[in-house]
């Protein structure tokens, strides 16, 4: 006789459920030895009862060990998944730059087509877009021109500082040749003791 197919749904009689609990957690625990000596695995189980005790299983090592490989090999995953989203992320900000430059290209070559004599004339809407972005264009010029300004002037800074101290350093060398040329030697007498000059003022 074939075995009915068990119907898969919560267990009302709390006998029953509590039962049928701990002959499945056991089945589960012995599968998962069996699986891990069999193959070779390591396995880590964890299961909380209805009344929330605790039931774990470590194959190999301890199951701390095997919930710290878990992390790393997840936080692995996640960056290599992040850094995926953040490249596929700047190809769209990419493309869509690319486009939005597209535009104002065409827009501007239309403009200057009609200002210029071309076929077709511009409308009002058309003459505020184009202006908006020649007002754009203009100020990332100026912007790019005073940050190159502004590096230029660091660099000729800097070589200005790099003169001056050599210039120090060359003044400084000449006087110590200039004086180092002159040989001069210490006075000396063969008087015993410093030639003084008597003084008046204390003799009575």
């Amino acid at each position: 006789m074939a075995r009915g197919k068990v119907q898969l749904k919560r267990i009302e009689n709390p006998v029953h459920r509590q039962v049928t609990f701990c002959k499945r957690r056991a089945g589960l625990l012995k599968k998962a030895k069996e699986l891990s000596v069999l193959c070779d695995a390591e396995i880590g189980v964890f299961i909380f009862s209805p009344q929330g005790k605790l039931y774990e299983l470590a194959t190999k090592g301890t199951m701390q060990g095997l919930i710290d490989r878990y992390m790393k090999c997840t936080r692995s995953f996640h960056q290599a998944e992040s850094d995926q989203m953040a490249i596929e992320k700047r190809i769209l900000e990419s493309k869509d730059e690319v486009n939005m430059m597209m535009q104002e290209i065409k827009l501007l070559g239309e403009g200057l087509r009609s200002i210029f004599g071309g076929e077709g004339a511009m409308t009002l809407d058309e003459l505020h877009a184009m202006e908006k972005h020649l007002e754009s264009w203009i100020y990332q010029i100026r912007t790019t021109k005073m940050n190159i300004m502004f590096q230029e002037i660091q660099v000729l800074k800097t070589k200005e500082g790099v003169l001056r101290a050599e210039n120090k350093h060359l003044q400084q060398k000449q006087i110590d040749e200039h004086y180092g040329s002159f040989n001069i030697e210490p006075l000396t007498t063969n008087i015993p003791y410093p030639l003084t000059i008597p003084s008046e003022i204390y003799q009575y």
